[in-house]
């Protein structure tokens, strides 16, 4: 079974886009290091938080992502616009569409 993350981060107030933005910049290579699904979604009524949705092939591949240097400056990027709240739940995903 596949290894599942849940998490949500509040920006800074104007600052939303531009996280996302970031989120989304490099997720070509995400596929070449383990990462079957990854979902950056935003909500029409909260204008701060991000909630992302991810699947990796195991709990090693992401935990190995999150140390190579484009997702370092990235989150060295982001950093500043956000405000410090975060959520995350780690997961076992069991199917669905997609994964």
């Amino acid at each position: 079974m596949s290894y599942g993350y849940i998490g949500s981060m509040k920006t800074k107030p104007g600052h939303r886009a531009d996280v996302v933005n970031i989120l989304l910049s490099g997720v070509e290579g995400l596929r070449q290091v383990g990462c079957d699904l990854y979902v950056v979604s935003v909500s029409d009524t909260d204008d701060v938080t991000i909630w992302v949705s991810e699947v990796w092939q195991s709990k090693e591949m992401h935990a190995a992502s999150l140390a190579l240097p484009e997702t370092k400056a990235a989150i060295s990027q982001a950093m500043p616009m956000l405000t410090g709240e975060f959520t995350s739940q780690e997961v076992t995903v069991v199917g669905g569409l997609g994964v």
